[in-house]
Parts: C-alpha cells; structure tokens; sequence
C-alpha cells in the first residue's frame, strides 16, 4: 500500500522492488476472497460505484498481455461492465469477439480516456505499458485513475486476480473476519 494521493505529480506505477513490499494482506478460504479483502484494506473498493451509465472498464494493454487482455475483458463483460479500449487492444478483443468501444490514447487528442476518467464514467482500469515511452504516455491515465478513485491495474496478474474478486463481491459481498488465532486453530 503506497499512500500515492499524499505525493503529487508521484508516478503510481510499481518498479520490481515496489512489487514486493506490502502492508495489507487477505487470509480467507479462497483467493478471491482473499483478494477482496486485501484490496478493502489497501482503501481500494473492488467495486466502484455504479455511474449512471453503467459499469465501464478502460483496457489499454501492451502486447505481450493481449491475451490476458481478452480474458480479462471476457470475464469483466460477462459481469456486466462495459468495455473501452484503445486501438490496439480494441482490435485484439474485435477478433476475440469481445464487444468494445474505441477510445483515443491521451496523444490522439480529446475526446480521450484521461476526459473519461475524469468524467466520471470510467469504473475500473487496466493499463500495463512497456518501454519508457509508453510508461510516460500512460502516466496522465495513473495519475487520473487514482485523484478519481478509480481502482486501476497496472499488471495482467492483478487484473484477473481483481476480476476473481469483484465476481466473488458481486455473488457474495459478505467479508468474513476472523482472528490470526483462529485461522491457526485450524
């Protein structure tokens, strides 16, 4: 847990040795679970309040995470979010047969995600870049998401593992807590 919003202009992209560090953690009888509690705990809401528009996730993934990109999409889809991306993602879920809207990148000019973000109509983002350039490029789309309070994803891994955890909120948003003692008695 990184307190980003008390540093402004901070960068909120995890470096490797900010990956491994931690001040929350979920115990609980499933992942999802687990994960649920460990993003309510980091002060993230694993579901945002609804827009009146609807529940809507922004993904704008590198390459390499384009398959991971569909999965996740697939799965925040089929819980009923509304998909943007921009164009090199949106073209990855068109073939994938995932339904998506094309938004621009900040550097193709308003209307963009940035607009969107601030708007109000963006609930959940998935942004992983690599490469300098693409990090700077992105900066504007982190630094939005979270003056927003919008929950965001900068790694594939975390998305799906967020994704397990609003599908568990969703079906049950019942956060069971037990003691340290108790999860040892067992």
């Amino acid at each position: 847990v990184f307190p980003f919003a008390k540093f402004p202009g901070v960068d909120t992209i995890l470096g490797p040795e900010m990956r491994s560090t931690g001040e929350v953690m979920g115990i609980a009888g499933s992942f999802a679970q687990a994960m649920q509690k460990s993003l309510l705990a980091s002060g993230q809401s694993v579901l945002p309040p609804t827009p009146k528009d609807g529940r809507r996730a922004f993904l704008s993934v590198r390459d390499a995470d384009k398959a991971a990109a569909c999965v996740i999409a697939r799965h925040l889809h089929n819980l009923g979010f509304t998909i943007i991306a921009t164009e090199g993602t949106a073209k990855a879920f068109k073939q994938a047969r995932i339904p998506a809207t094309q938004v621009n990148k900040v550097t193709q000019g308003s209307p963009h995600i940035v607009d969107a973000i601030r708007g109000g109509t963006i609930s959940l983002v998935v942004n992983t870049a690599a490469g300098a350039q693409e990090v700077r490029d992105s900066y504007s789309i982190r630094r939005s998401a979270l003056l927003a309070r919008v929950p965001y994803f900068t790694t594939a891994a975390a998305a799906l593992a967020a994704c397990d955890a609003l599908a568990y909120t969703l079906n049950d948003s019942t956060v069971k807590v037990r003691s340290l003692q108790e999860w040892t008695a067992k």
